[in-house]
C-alpha cells in the first residue's frame, strides 16, 4: 500500500515529467547525432573503393612507361572501419582520419592529414549518448533525490512515520528505488533505441557499455544517498550535490588533462615533422652515394641495385624519400611513447573518478580513443612498408606500369583489437559505491528503525 502511494506521489511531481521530457528529447537527438556520424563515415568508406579504382586507372593511363613516376602519384587506401558503438561514444574519432590515402613516398608527412572540420563544432563537442550519461543523467538523479529525506523532515512526515512504528529505512529505500527504477527504464529505452537505429549487434562490447553505464548511475545514486543521510536541509543538499557534480564532471577532467599534458609534453610532434621535411630536402644537396649507403643499410636486400652515374635515378629518389622517414623515426617513437604514457596515467587516475573512468572506458570499447588511433597509425606504417617492399624491386628493375595487375590493389581494411578489461573498470567503481552506501548507513543507524 505504502509503495503504491509513493509511486503515485512520485509521478505527480512536475520534476519527474520535466526530467523524462529532457532525457527522451536529448536522448533521441544524441542517437541522431550518432547516426549522422556513422552514416557520414560509412559513405566515405563506400566511396573509397570506387575512387581508388578510378584513381589507379587514370594514373596508369597517364604514366604507362615510367613506373617510378606513376608511383610518385599513386595513392593506396588503408581504412579504419567505424565501429557501430562509435555512434554511442564518438570520442576522438571525429578529429582523426579513419582513412589513410598514402603514396610510397615518405610517410610521416602523410599520416596526419585529416578532413577539415568546423572548429566551432569541435569546441562544442558531440551530443552523443555517452555525453548524456556522463553529464546529464547525474543532474537528473540529483534533481530527483536531493530532497528525498529532507523534504519529509521539513514537512513533518518523517516524525509521523517514526511514530507509526514503520521502518524508516525501508521507507527511504522505497523512495530511492522508485527513482532508480525510473532512471534505469529511461536509460534502457535509450540503449534499445540506439541498438535499433544505429544497428548495433547485441554482443559483448555493447553489453559491457550497458553494464558500465548502469554502474555509473548507481554511483550517482550512492553519492546522493550519502549526502542526504548527512541530514542537512534541501537547499544545502542541492548545493553540495551540484558542487560535487561540478568538481567530478567538469573541473577534475580539466585539471587531470592539464596535469598529464604538463607531465608528458609532446614537443616531438613538431620536431618530427620539421626533421622529416628537413632531412628529406637536405638529401638534394647531399652526396647521392651517402644517401644510398644509408638506404642499403636499411634494406640490404636491395644493395645489388646500383646507382647510374648520369641522369636522374629513381633508386636515389626513393632512397631519399626513405631517409626522410628514417631520420625522424626517433622523434616519432618518442612521441608515441609519451602518448602511451599519457593514456596509461589517465587510466590510473580515472580509476578513482568514475566520470573520467566511464568516458575512457566507453571510448575504449567503441575503438574511438587516442590509443586506438595510435594503433591505426602504427598499422598504417606497416601497410606503407608492405607497399614499398612490393614496388621497390619493380621500380629499380625498370618494369613497365602495365606489367602489374592493378586490379588486385583494393583498399585494405584495418582490423582493430580491443584490449578493454571490464573487471578493472567495475572493481574500483563498485568499491566506491559500497563505501559511500556503507558510510551513509553506519552514520545513521541510530536514526533508522
Amino acid at each position: 500500500m505504502m509503495y503504491t502511494l509513493l509511486i503515485k506521489q512520485f509521478f505527480r511531481s512536475k520534476t519527474v515529467l520535466l526530467a523524462f521530457g529532457i532525457l527522451m528529447v536529448l536522448g533521441f537527438l544524441s542517437i541522431e547525432t550518432g547516426k549522422q556520424f556513422l552514416n557520414q563515415k560509412q559513405r566515405v568508406i563506400a566511396k573509397t573503393e570506387i575512387q581508388q579504382e578510378k584513381h589507379i586507372k587514370t594514373q596508369t593511363n597517364l604514366h604507362k612507361d615510367d613506373l617510378g613516376l606513376l608511383l610518385y602519384y599513386l595513392k593506396f587506401s588503408f581504412i579504419n572501419p567505424v565501429n557501430s558503438l562509435a555512434g554511442i561514444s564518438i570520442g576522438q574519432s571525429d578529429l582523426n582520419s579513419h582513412i589513410q590515402n598514402i603514396t610510397i613516398l615518405n610517410l610521416e608527412g602523410q599520416k596526419y592529414d585529416t578532413d577539415l572540420v568546423n572548429p566551432m563544432k569541435l569546441s562544442v563537442g558531440n551530443l552523443d549518448i555517452s555525453f548524456l550519461i556522463i553529464f546529464l543523467f547525474p543532474l537528473i538523479i540529483i534533481a530527483l533525490n536531493f530532497n528525498v529525506l529532507s523534504e519529509e523532515e521539513e514537512s513533518g512526515t518523517w516524525k509521523l512515520i517514526t511514530i507509526q512504528g514503520k521502518s524508516t529505512f525501508k521507507f527511504l529505500m522505497q523512495k530511492i528505488a522508485i527513482r532508480g527504477f525510473f532512471v534505469a527504464i529511461i536509460l534502457g529505452l535509450l540503449f534499445f533505441s540506439a541498438k535499433v537505429i544505429l544497428e548495433i549487434p547485441f554482443n559483448r562490447p555493447f553489453l559491457q557499455m550497458i553494464i558500465i553505464s548502469y554502474l555509473y548511475l548507481l554511483f550517482w545514486f550512492s553519492v546522493c544517498f550519502f549526502i542526504i543521510l548527512l541530514r542537512k536541509s534541501s537547499n544545502t543538499n542541492a548545493i553540495v550535490l551540484l558542487s560535487t557534480w561540478l568538481v567530478l564532471v567538469v573541473f577534475l577532467p580539466v585539471l587531470v588533462n592539464n596535469y598529464i599534458t604538463n607531465a608528458y609534453p609532446v614537443e616531438e610532434a613538431f620536431t618530427m615533422t620539421i626533421k622529416q621535411r628537413d632531412e628529406y630536402h637536405k638529401k638534394w644537396d647531399t652526396d647521392k652515394r651517402e644517401t644510398l649507403d644509408k638506404f642499403y643499410a636499411h634494406y640490404p636486400q636491395f644493395s645489388h641495385y646500383k646507382l647510374q652515374e648520369e641522369g636522374f635515378s629513381w633508386l636515389w629518389y626513393y632512397a631519399m624519400q626513405q631517409m626522410g622517414d628514417d631520420e625522424s623515426k626517433k622523434e616519432r617513437d618518442e612521441m608515441y611513447l609519451k602518448i602511451e604514457k599519457r593514456e596509461s596515467l589517465s587510466k590510473k587516475i580515472a580509476q578513482f573518478f568514475p566520470p573520467l573512468q566511464v568516458q575512457l572506458s566507453m571510448n575504449a570499447i567503441a575503438n574511438t580513443s587516442l590509443t586506438d588511433q595510435i594503433a591505426f597509425l602504427n598499422a598504417t606504417t606497416n601497410f606503407h612498408e608492405d607497399l614499398r617492399l612490393q614496388f621497390y624491386p619493380k621500380i629499380f628493375d625498370n618494369k613497365l606500369a602495365n606489367s602489374i595487375d592493378w586490379k588486385q590493389y583494393k583498399p585494405v581494411v584495418y582490423k582493430s583489437k580491443t584490449a578493454f578489461n571490464l573487471y578493472d573498470t567495475i572493481l574500483y567503481m563498485s568499491c566506491i559505491i559500497i563505501l559511500l552506501i556503507g558510510f551513509g548507513v553506519l552514520k545513521n543507524l541510530k536514526h533508522f528503525t
